[in-house]
């Protein structure tokens, strides 16, 4: 008889463990991963050490791993947030070489031609931009009206040292008094005396396509420091005429844009016209050679 009663509590004690374990079993109607299929452990599960998912139960449904307890997760710290340097840009054409001063496609031209002209400073002919060779090229700059003066040898740089380099002033046939001297292919002017140059080449700018300045010889035949042009309506300062209502006078425009011109007269830069008031007079001789490219 007591052989039956442990007998009987044992069934009942099977009885009641596998009734509790199908409570907390997966719901295929609840969700989870693919049709009726146990959900796959996530991150946060397999963090924790979750077991692999049971086999089915008597009512076939699989039975749940037994809880464990969860893990603490420990979050690394932070990192501190560093300063980087930005690098450095890789200097090219046209990129600041020296502090301040850019570096322009004709800088080995550029050089050559100061070197030649001479009065600039010290220049190395070796097509890299330096300080020395900075300060003489804004020297030029400066000298000759380029806008901006900045030292880099860009193409307007690059056309007034050219011009001013291969100016040959022998090639005017002047007189044995002053002698005023106008290039019309290279847009130069230069002043002779006695033979000698008494002002070296310097910029110009003539007649545009229409109102061609016209080569040959002539004499200054009329003068006065402030001119005004009546068909034009604009100041001539330093006004020097020559012929057919052209002459020398300080230029009311930017001298150094070529897509335009005079009306016939010789433009010089500010400079460049006092110092030929200066040289100049009634009766002194006027030689223009060549002719301006596109007149």
């Amino acid at each position: 008889m007591r052989r039956v009663r442990i007998t009987s509590r044992l069934v009942a004690l099977a009885v009641v463990v596998l009734v509790g374990a199908g409570a907390c079993a997966f719901d295929p109607q609840s969700g989870g991963s693919g049709g009726g299929g146990a959900a796959q452990a996530g991150p946060a599960e397999q963090a924790t050490g979750a077991s692999d998912t049971p086999g089915p139960d008597q009512r076939g449904r699989p039975t749940p791993a037994a809880p464990t307890p969860t893990a603490k997760v420990t979050r690394p710290p932070t990192p501190k947030p560093t300063r980087s340097t930005p690098p450095k840009p890789t200097p090219s054409t046209g990129t600041p070489t020296v502090a301040g001063c850019p570096q322009g496609q004709h800088q080995r031209e550029v050089e050559t031609y100061l070197a030649r002209l001479g009065g600039f400073g010290a220049v190395t002919v070796d097509g890299r931009q330096s300080a020395a060779d900075c300060a003489a090229i804004k020297k030029f700059q400066k000298r000759y009206g380029i806008r901006p003066v900045e030292g880099r040898a860009g193409p307007t740089t690059f056309d007034v040292a050219q011009r001013l380099a291969t100016t040959d002033p022998a090639r005017c046939k002047a007189g044995t008094g002053t002698t005023f001297c106008v290039d019309l292919t290279r847009q130069t002017v230069w002043a002779i005396r006695g033979g000698k140059v008494i002002m070296a080449p310097t910029v110009t700018r003539t007649g545009m396509s229409g109102y061609r300045t016209p080569a040959g010889t002539f004499t200054v035949n009329y003068r006065n420091p402030k001119e005004w042009s009546d068909p034009y309506e604009v100041w001539l300062p330093y006004w020097q005429h020559f012929t057919q209502g052209m002459g020398f006078h300080e230029t009311t425009t930017y001298l150094h844009e070529k897509s335009i011109g005079s009306h016939g007269c010789v433009n010089l830069l500010h400079a460049d016209a006092v110092r030929m008031w200066e040289l100049g007079k009634v009766g002194t001789r006027v030689v223009l050679i060549g002719r301006r490219p596109g007149t």
